[in-house]
């Protein structure tokens, strides 16, 4: 049992950034829409900063604006406002119905967040990360992109986490002593 235990805690990963991915399809926040597309979020706990990279095709209308909302009532469902940023996404691009996109953006900055976001953060840029980062946890932040023809937005979707695979590796191994112990106990 205990060499089985090395040889799965020698298979991990070397350790890496500390990071969480969040992602989600992109699909029509309202009737009439035609948009879909995907967006993944990586949130870096150390340098906290947010790397967005999202790809869409199919609008409706041609892009306006992009940004996070933050955060629902109800994961999953509902509308929030907007949590980053102001006016919307750095460079995000203008005017098209397909493409792609993707930033950084540095969340210890209070100029990251809405004005209303960060007050409900606490206003700090500290509180405000720290709200994000439940709300994507939680599945209650969502990702969208506006349109000319849906100016509150065409498509969306809700940011959830993606397990690592160090995670997958020691849920296995748990499994693998739970199996050895109903063994153990059978056989006793």
């Amino acid at each position: 049992m205990l060499a089985l235990v090395a040889l799965c805690l020698a298979a991990l990963p070397a350790a890496q950034a500390h990071t969480t991915l969040f992602t989600s399809p992109l699909g029509p926040e309202v009737p009439g829409a035609t948009g879909s597309g995907s967006v993944s979020v990586e949130y870096d706990h150390d340098g906290h900063t947010l790397f967005i990279s999202t790809s869409f095709s199919g609008l409706s209308g041609i892009t306006t604006v992009a940004h996070i909302h933050c955060c629902v009532a109800v994961a999953g469902s509902g509308t929030a406002g907007v949590a980053v940023t102001p006016g919307t996404l750095p460079g995000f691009p203008k005017d098209i119905s397909t493409g792609s996109y993707s930033t950084v953006l540095d969340l210890t900055q209070t100029t990251v967040y809405t004005g209303a976001f960060l007050t409900s953060g606490g206003g700090t840029a500290a509180g405000a990360e720290a709200l994000l980062l439940a709300g994507m946890t939680n599945g209650t932040a969502y990702f969208n992109v506006h349109t000319d023809k849906f100016l509150g937005g065409e498509i969306r979707g809700f940011l959830a986490p993606v397990p690592e695979p160090s995670s997958y590796a020691l849920m296995s191994l748990g499994l693998l002593g739970l199996g050895a112990l109903a063994r153990r106990k059978q056989a006793g």
